[in-house]
């Protein structure tokens, strides 16, 4: 009698799982040049091409800008660097920017956003105007992203209303119908699911339709959190942090975005028609760590370029 030959069989991961894993592929991060600098070699933290942003603080010499994009491409992914329109003086030097991106670091795509200024120190204010100079279509650039505000801007509306937002959001809707890049909206970091979900039907309700890549803060010290968190302007759901910050057995342990994402994955796999495409995160405790945890829960698409 032949012997029945067992063999053992991984267990699947559990339903919530494999949604946090469909919504985390192709996900992007955020450098800065210093941030990057720290940074041996990429392909041993991410995914090969995943999108990559690199944030412009105002007086980072473009020069940094542009070889922290050029290294990015060297080693095999996509840079997406910041064009904050208030400290842009003019068309000739938004033209620069391009030309150097472009001609020095083979880049292709862009998060035109107005930046931290409250006043411009020239002639932009706001992405609107860099998209109405036709610059970006002129050189070919394949991708596009603006700005979303799940939680309002109170730079744009100051009453709290969202009118101003709104309004914006409907003129980039119309000039992504005119231009051939590809458009999206990139969000700033928030820590509840439900007012994004909330958002982002709204949006569609409205007939605004760009994907939505969602703002997710990665793993990181509590206090890290709360203190980025007031300074980038994060409205109610910064309530997430401050409840857990009352329970003394959780401050010292990393808050992890592990809820907060599972709660839209569960949204997007239950709703095929929702506009929240991606997950863009901002890696407030560090790049390794970051990356770590995407590995840790993106399944094979996360693993990285080295260990492929």
């Amino acid at each position: 009698m032949a012997l029945l030959n067992f063999r053992r069989r991984e267990s699947a991961p559990p339903p919530a799982n494999r949604q946090i894993e469909a919504l985390l592929e192709g996900y992007s991060i955020e450098v800065m040049p210093r941030t990057a600098a720290s940074i041996a070699d990429f392909r041993d933290l991410l995914p090969a091409g995943t999108r990559v942003y690199i944030a412009h603080i105002e007086g980072t010499p473009i020069g940094d800008m542009v070889a922290t994009a050029r290294r990015l491409t060297d080693e095999g992914y996509a840079p997406m660097p910041h064009f904050p329109a208030r400290i842009i003086r003019d068309r000739v030097m938004l033209s620069d920017w391009i030309a150097r991106y472009q001609g020095e670091a083979g880049v292709e795509q862009a998060l035109l956003l107005a930046g931290g200024l409250s006043q411009p120190q020239g002639a932009f204010h706001s992405s609107m105007q860099m998209l109405e100079t036709g610059l970006f279509d002129k050189a070919g650039f394949t991708r596009l992203h603006v700005a979303g505000h799940p939680e309002g801007n109170r730079d744009i509306d100051p009453d709290g209303s969202d009118r101003n937002v709104m309004e914006a959001l409907r003129w980039k809707q119309r000039f992504s119908e005119t231009t051939d890049a590809e458009m999206a909206l990139a969000t700033q970091f928030c820590f509840e699911a439900g007012p994004v979900i909330a958002w982002a039907d709204r949006l569609k309700a409205e007939g605004i339709d760009l994907p939505i890549h969602i703002g997710v803060a990665g793993p990181a010290k509590l206090q890290t959190l709360v203190k980025f968190a007031v300074t980038c302007g994060v409205g109610p759901s910064i309530r997430v942090l401050q409840k857990r910050a009352r329970d003394v057995t959780k401050l010292v342990l990393p808050f992890e975005p592990t809820e907060f994402l599972a709660e839209l994955a569960a949204h997007k796999a239950a709703n095929p028609g929702c506009t929240i495409a991606r997950v863009h995160f901002f890696p407030l405790g560090g790049i390794k760590t970051n990356a770590q945890w995407a590995i840790d829960n993106g399944g094979r698409s996360a693993v990285p370029a080295n260990q492929r």
